[in-house]
């Protein structure tokens, strides 16, 4: 004889909840993840030299150093809500996040009531450790991990990462233990969607681009996201760069100086090679990111507020990159 089986309300109603969360998830993820694709796929423009830029577009964003510098502990947490309505008013695609604003418990929740009400998406963070001493690996495998899932959650997509200073230049040994956790970083952000690109300092690539290179002779195929403005600090042409590892360049850090090296207030007001970069960047087919990252010279005294010196950065790149 068929006996009816009997399913508890409350079970039900568990099961109900737990499918509404997924659904919210979902639909979260793939507005973010809408929104990058959207700009990444849409046409390109022409730079003001009239050279074709790559046919995807490529997204530009802002990155907020310039807003932690002056913050306690560099922690950006408090000021989020400001951040994103500056970047938003500047009319950047994006936001690259500082992985420390992604550490407290309520980073996920919080960071995403801010990307959708400034409709501003989380393009990535910046991400560091010593990853040359090997005594640090599981804390920076941990923090690592804790970041690259928090940011996949938010629909983020690149983790700009730097491999960390030693006191002295390193030696194969520590550029050994360096790779070796770069690799289980690298995986561990494959597994989430997301794409390791290593950003540079002075440190990487002075002495002859010794750590970087010592990187990239460990792992050939990891991608690149330079820093011009570091380049510049450190004697090596951002232009001759680009154009030896354009292959490999995913993500671009963007900042301006003047002729003693001085950061300026906005890009635009410095010396920096706007036109041979962008020459080199039609050349190799750049079509990853860009990000804006102002910094000032400690002490410096603004002369505009921030959101004014992220538009005006914003408009030069779209006046010089074409982007």
């Amino acid at each position: 004889m068929f006996q009816q089986r009997t399913v508890r309300p409350d079970s039900r109603l568990r099961r109900s909840a737990a499918t509404q969360q997924a659904e919210v998830c979902v639909s979260r993820r793939r507005f973010f993840g809408t929104a990058l694709a959207a700009l990444a796929a849409s046409r390109g423009a022409r730079s003001a030299h009239g050279s074709p830029v790559a046919k995807k577009k490529v997204v530009v964003g802002a990155h907020p150093w310039v807003y932690a510098a002056t913050q306690p502990g560099h922690d950006i947490t408090p000021i989020l809500d400001g951040i994103f309505a500056d970047m938003r008013y500047a009319g950047m695609d994006a936001i690259e996040l500082m992985h420390t604003a992604l550490r407290p418990d309520d980073a996920v929740e919080r960071i995403r009531a801010l990307s959708e009400k400034q409709q501003l998406p989380v393009l990535g963070t910046s991400f560091g450790g010593n990853m040359w001493d090997r005594s640090r690996h599981a804390e920076v495998l941990s923090d690592a991990k804790l970041v690259v899932a928090r940011l996949a959650e938010l629909g983020g997509r690149t983790l700009g990462t730097s491999v960390g200073r030693a006191p002295e230049k390193k030696t194969a040994e520590q550029l050994d233990a360096q790779a070796e956790l770069l690799r289980r970083i690298i995986g561990f952000c494959e597994d989430h969607g997301v794409v390791l690109n290593l950003h540079n300092h002075i440190y990487e690539v002075e002495h002859d681009m010794h750590d970087l290179s010592g990187t990239l002779a460990r792992i050939p195929d990891v991608k690149l996201g330079p820093d011009l403005d570091w380049l510049v600090q450190a004697g090596v042409d951002p232009v001759a760069f680009i154009r030896k590892f354009g292959d490999r360049i995913e993500f671009l850090h963007l900042r301006d100086q003047q002729a003693d090296k001085t950061w300026t207030e906005a890009l635009g007001e410095g010396v920096m090679d706007w036109k041979g970069i962008s020459r080199a960047l039609n050349e190799v087919g750049f079509a990853g990111d860009a990000v804006i990252e102002l910094a000032h010279p400690k002490g410096f005294k603004l002369t505009r507020p921030l959101r004014e010196s992220l538009k005006i950065s914003r408009e030069h790149v779209r006046r010089t990159l074409g982007y």
